[in-house]
């Protein structure tokens, strides 16, 4: 291998598993990256990539590789942050990985904050339906639904938040649980909760889904159209069209969790990045579900 570039090249296809995925993370086109790739293997002199028009995946040899390339980025990150003094303000790339909820409703308005406190700083939002893996670095940390039970990670409870039925405001009234038995639900698709704490038709008392989703933000589209199904408080202000029905009867109270590398408490940038991601995110929740109490505010 030539260089470090070389190495955070093949790490960014890697991750994203595909030279398109990797480009806007590099800023380079993928024909330049598939160039990269291939002078790599050269020099190599092994396959790192199974190519197919589904992308690129790793071979054997690639995953090892993977894994000591994270690890060497892990220490030069921390090499850089040495550079940093605790008063400095965060510069770099930090990547955070969060559920589509969490993604879609409260880190933007989270992360645009903090970048504009620190002008230099490029913050990445990962959403993806399933449980972002820290171990191979495909993030800096991630926001969870429940605390992982294994892995050398360090895990700090964010805060709670709560979901409600809903349904459109305009749609028949609904003072019990028999008038929801004519309205389609909507709600994730059953094999593909990736986390038990997601799966809400125990407390709705319903046999499936009828209109389903592995996303939060598809559902809430749904929800628009047709249908009652658990929405989070935060995400109602952006739908005001609809409207939590039965809030006496049927509530859920779930909560986030920050989950990080254990090595990397030694990255002061990290870890002040973190303190500040978590006190966004707790004012951003409290001030969501206050205006979800009233029912069709707009969001402001």
């Amino acid at each position: 291998m030539e260089n470090w570039d070389d190495m955070r090249v093949f790490l960014a296809v890697a991750r994203a598993e595909s030279l398109s995925g990797a480009a806007p993370v590099l800023k380079m086109d993928p024909a330049t990256l598939g160039r990269r790739v291939a002078r790599l293997e050269r020099a190599m002199g092994a396959t790192l990539f199974v190519k197919s028009p589904q992308g690129y995946a790793l071979t054997d040899l690639g995953e090892r590789m993977r894994d000591r390339a994270a690890e060497a980025e892990a220490h030069l990150s921390l090499a850089f942050d040495e550079g940093q003094g605790a008063s400095a303000a965060l510069t770099g790339q930090i990547r955070i990985g969060a559920p589509d909820g969490a993604a879609n409703f409260l880190l933007p308005q989270v992360c645009a904050a903090i970048q504009a406190d620190n002008p230099d700083l490029e913050v990445q939002v990962l959403a993806l339906p399933r449980v972002v893996n820290l171990s191979r670095r495909e993030a800096d940390m991630a926001v969870t639904v429940s605390p992982p039970a294994a892995g050398r990670l360090t895990v700090q409870k964010i805060t709670d938040y709560h979901l409600h039925l809903a349904t459109r405001a305009d749609a028949p009234p609904v003072g019990s649980r028999e008038d929801l038995r004519s309205r389609p639900v909507v709600g994730y698709i059953p094999d593909m909760i990736f986390d038990k704490e997601l799966d809400y038709l125990g407390a709705l008392g319903a046999d499936g889904v009828q209109l389903a989703s592995n996303s939060v933000a598809v559902q809430l589209q749904m929800l628009r159209q047709t249908g009652v199904g658990f929405v989070h408080d935060f995400v109602l202000p952006f739908a005001p069209e609809l409207c939590r029905v039965l809030t006496d009867e049927i509530s859920l109270r779930r909560s986030f969790y920050l989950v990080r590398h254990t090595s990397d408490r030694q990255s002061d940038r990290l870890t002040r990045f973190a303190g500040a991601l978590m006190r966004g995110m707790q004012a951003e929740v409290a001030r969501l579900e206050q205006m979800a109490r009233l029912t069709g505010s707009p969001v402001i």
